[in-house]
């Protein structure tokens, strides 16, 4: 019985690490007290990331550092493998960002738009996930979701 316990135990220690390997890192920062990041953490929780959250009390440094202009603003920003997902990005553009690996810093949804993932409410049209370049330039679109 004790080897039997111990032969299971082992098996889920190997499983769980398995799985862990297997998503992928991420570090969102979010104001304190924002519910909506914590929604969307688990969001990409659910999605194959495993979510580091730091509960900031001001983000302006943060999205300084990722070239975010006011206009591309989201609530939040997660930062995977050193490009910046602003605010409520679907994991389907995320992953190909991940996958394409463009020169830019990051991609956006600004604002808070309804029916995003970690967003209460209908989705009323196309997310237009706008790319994150650092310039002055106005943001071309990376993806439509």
């Amino acid at each position: 019985m004790i080897r039997q316990t111990l032969a299971f135990a082992f098996f889920v220690v190997l499983a769980t690490s398995a799985v862990a390997e297997d998503k992928i890192p991420a570090t969102l920062f979010k104001n304190a007290g924002c519910t909506c990041c914590d929604k969307y953490a688990d969001y990409l929780n659910a999605n194959g990331f495993s979510v580091t959250v730091y509960a900031l009390p001001n983000m302006t440094v943060i999205k300084h550092r990722f070239g975010v202009r006011d206009d591309l603003e989201g609530c939040h920003t997660t930062v995977i493998d050193g490009y910046a997902i602003e605010g409520h990005v679907p994991v389907g553009a995320i992953k190909r960002l991940l996958s394409e690996k463009p020169a830019i810093k990051g991609i956006s949804l600004p604002g808070m738009p309804e029916g995003s993932p970690g967003m209460s409410g209908e989705k009323a049209a196309p997310f237009e996930i706008l790319s994150i370049t650092g310039g002055g330039e106005p943001a071309p679109v990376y993806a439509t979701e």
